[in-house]
């Protein structure tokens, strides 16, 4: 054994082998639990192996396709490898990979897509069935048999937990500065013998900095040098910076009516370049000492903290482009005191997110004249990612945001729409929704009065007119009064879409009213 192996406990260390024997210990049928969670900590040699041998069994004839249980996301490496030789049967909770997608709107792969909060319990209930093997990235294995987590934590306690084998991927390329990063909490019970958990700031370290494993379930330790997917971002358009601007000025405007604090509340905010250009602006914004309890670590809250706008991250995972990597790398030691790393069913918890009074910030695809929300479902029937954990924090939160440019594919689509072809997000849980145009604050007003404020703050002016006509014949027409609809046209603006590439009415569609979809 070499000086430099990370592998220094001498039971582990017999396991030692390679990709493909350790592959081999996955058969037909299995669920297998993955880590990863957006593109961090996943098996990187392992799933490519087994992506091998599922295809060299297909091509003799012989079925083999696994359920592939994650925190979040992964990377082509896993994900794409065993979608593209029609290996996974069943994925779960929240994907990203268009090889995935592709197979999953073709309606050749199932897909559960599942609160993010919800997997690690629901698991431990039993719902999702037997979990077979757990195929887990760590950065090491200590003299004493602790497992020093990688970039990402997600669901990989439950899962080497519930496993009757575990594989582990020892990656070397991850930074052995990230020993004592974690936060793994073990005081987790089934009901009814759950106590509560001991959390009222977002930097309490409630756990230890290990995962934990026995040794005699683990039947393979294959050593990696691999780096993780990265996340590139392109730099904030004109549209996610008035978001941000809008968004700002709204919190702003609570601090100085005493509803917020002057350092705000912790922050979670979402992936994507809308959630980076937020968190940009948050860095240049009057606002200091924030913190953030949140899922994912991005290269927007690790400028706040490099900055000192943002005293403290909580997270499951860290998820940066080449540049935001190379930068933690460099001043790890320094982070190291800055940055938790906690399992999702911590990170995503409601109970805590609701004692702590997040500000939750998430994407959406559409939202409607009644602020109900769709973040899964182009046109309601295909699925872009999943819900994540968007769910978890909107419906727990202090003040729940949503936010999207107000239009897509050079305008031919409204993202603010008569009624949402897919809800994820109710109107109970959406207070505030935020597009280029201007935000709308729907707290405590009823159906009628945030139709009118979502039609003059958020949507384009080109559709405005046509949401405006909508309504008002709902007014007139609707059997209900509350929430008024054209059952009938309610969602005539995606049929329109998805038979003429656009959502607009040309001019030879126009009739009078009370004809359907007239403008």
């Amino acid at each position: 054994m070499e000086q430099t192996s990370r592998v220094m406990h001498p039971l582990f260390r017999e396991k030692i082998m390679s990709a493909e024997a350790a592959a081999a210990q996955i058969m037909p049928g299995d669920n297998v639990g993955m880590s990863g969670f957006t593109g961090s900590g996943h098996p990187k040699t392992v799933p490519l192996e087994l992506a091998k041998r599922i295809e060299a069994a297909h091509a003799r004839g012989e079925p083999f396709r696994i359920g592939v249980w994650t925190g979040a996301s992964t990377a082509p490496e896993l994900d794409g490898a065993l979608a593209k030789v029609n290996g996974i049967e069943m994925r779960l909770p929240y994907q990203s990979d268009p090889v995935c997608r592709q197979k999953i709107n073709e309606g050749t792969m199932q897909y559960a897509d599942i609160h993010l909060s919800h997997v690690a319990q629901h698991a431990w209930f039993g719902f999702y069935g037997k979990l077979n093997v757990a195929l887990i990235e760590v950065t090491a294995v200590l003299e004493d048999g602790s497992l020093v987590p990688s970039t990402s934590i997600g669901n990989n306690k439950t899962w080497m937990e519930l496993a009757d084998k575990v594989i582990l991927e020892v990656n070397s390329r991850q930074s052995l500065h990230l020993d004592g990063m974690h936060d793994v909490y073990y005081g987790k019970q089934l009901p009814p013998h759950r106590l509560p958990i001991s959390m009222t700031h977002s930097d309490n370290r409630i756990g230890v900095p290990y995962l934990r494993v026995d040794p005699k379930k683990v039947v393979a330790v294959v050593e990696t040098n691999a780096s993780d997917r990265n996340t590139e971002f392109s730099p904030p358009d004109a549209d996610s910076e008035r978001i941000a601007e809008h968004l700002l000025e709204f919190y702003d405007h609570e601090v100085k009516l005493g509803r917020l604090p002057k350092n705000l509340l912790p922050l979670q905010s979402g992936v994507g370049n809308i959630a980076n250009a937020v968190l940009a602006g948050l860095n240049k914004g009057p606002f200091n000492n924030m913190t953030a309890y949140t899922e994912v670590l991005q290269d927007g809250m690790l400028e706040m903290i490099a900055s000192g706008k943002l005293r403290h991250a909580s997270a499951t995972a860290i998820s940066l482009s080449e540049k935001g990597l190379q930068y933690f790398e460099d001043n790890i030691e320094q982070l190291h005191s800055r940055i938790m790393l906690r399992p999702q069913g911590i990170s995503n918890h409601p109970e805590l997110i609701r004692r702590l009074g997040v500000l939750a910030m998430n994407g959406m695809i559409e939202a409607d004249l009644y602020g109900n929300v769709n973040s899964t479902h182009i046109m309601g029937t295909r699925i872009m990612n999943g819900i994540g954990g968007s769910g978890d924090f909107a419906r727990n939160a202090y003040i729940s945001v949503f936010m999207t440019p107000s239009t897509a594919k050079n305008g031919r689509i409204s993202c603010i729409v008569p009624m949402v072809s897919h809800v994820d997000h109710t109107e109970h849980d959406v207070q505030v929704v935020v597009t280029e145009q201007g935000l709308a604050d729907l707290r405590g007003l009823a159906p009628r009065q945030r139709a009118k404020l979502i039609i003059a703050h958020c949507a384009h002016p080109d559709y405005r007119d046509m949401l405006t006509d909508y309504y008002e014949r709902a007014l007139r027409e609707s059997s209900g009064k509350h929430t008024p609809h054209l059952l009938s046209e309610a969602l005539s603006w995606h049929a329109r879409f998805e038979k003429t590439g656009s959502m607009r009415v040309s001019k030879t569609d126009r009739v009078s009213p009370p004809a359907v979809c007239v403008v």
